[in-house]
């Protein structure tokens, strides 16, 4: 019998980079959610592994052995067998994690069909340092190179609008020139949130620290995030390496600002949704 899951996008709502490993590897402090925008992946029994590509972003990917999902069923069992379907909706190296969640719903999906246990969030870093916070996939605080995860406080309720301008940005790149890496954490206790506006507020005093890099590779990363802020959001900002930027709103308010900015930004690719 198939199974399906859901493959949300990931939001760096921060970004701090605290410091680099010997191993290359950045340090980071992010505050990271989820929306209820994103890619699927489903699983079939099968004979042989295979992975077939659909959906509107699918043109951007090729179903080859260095595809994410099938490394993420051969990491959780190098003989497992399944017909793999990826439904690509998120655009690719948009910053927002498309890859690593499909990556983690796939792990999701294999683990219900061959009856496995899910992997640790140590075992799946290989995979990409975003894997383990998708493999959680919910609000949490990410830290380490991305296998420390913490609860957060609970979070208001939340609309996001995700924007893209169609540009893929090389995260290697944004690193590369990042002038300092070794920048503050966040707060060691983070606040409790009553409302949207309190959380906006404290959003403003944190950072994204590839944001600058990011817009410096590309500069129509600033015309997205003017365009986003022209809509009276509660806060917006850019996630993860761009060129994905994110406006929060009060549930029921992205829906609107979405038709607007397709109307005035026909080329971009635009989606909303809940905060999940």
């Amino acid at each position: 019998m198939a199974t399906e899951g859901f493959a949300p996008a990931k939001i760096n709502l921060t970004l701090h980079v605290t410091g680099q490993r010997p191993d290359g590897y950045h340090l980071l402090d992010s505050l990271v959610v989820f929306a209820e925008v994103g890619d699927s992946v489903a699983a079939a029994p099968a004979e042989e592994l295979s992975l077939a590509l659909d959906g509107p972003e699918a043109g951007g990917l090729a179903a080859e052995g260095d595809n994410l999902v099938l490394r993420a069923a051969r990491l959780l069992d190098p003989q497992g067998t399944a017909a793999l379907t990826l439904t690509k909706r998120l655009p690719v190296a948009s910053g927002i994690g498309g890859g690593s969640a499909d990556a983690a719903a796939a792990l999701r999906v294999l683990a219900a069909l061959w009856d496995r246990p899910l992997p640790s969030p140590e075992a799946v870093l290989s995979l990409g340092a975003d894997v383990p916070v998708c493999l959680a996939v919910r609000p949490c605080r990410m830290s380490g190179v991305g296998e420390t995860l913490a609860a957060l406080p609970p979070l208001p309720p939340l609309d996001i609008l995700l924007v893209n301008p169609r540009l893929a940005v090389s995260t290697p790149e944004v690193f590369a020139r990042l002038a300092r890496k070794d920048n503050p954490p966040m707060p060691a206790r983070l606040p409790d949130w009553p409302d949207a506006a309190s959380f906006a507020a404290w959003l403003q005093t944190q950072r994204n620290d590839l944001a600058a890099p990011a817009r410096a590779l590309c500069p129509e990363i600033g015309a997205v995030l003017a365009a986003l802020e022209a809509l009276a959001p509660l806060h917006a900002g850019m996630s993860g390496s761009g060129a994905t930027c994110y406006a929060l709103f009060p549930p029921g308010a992205a829906a609107p600002a979405a038709v607007r900015l397709r109307g005035a930004h026909p080329a971009w690719w635009v989606a909303h949704g809940p905060v999940l």
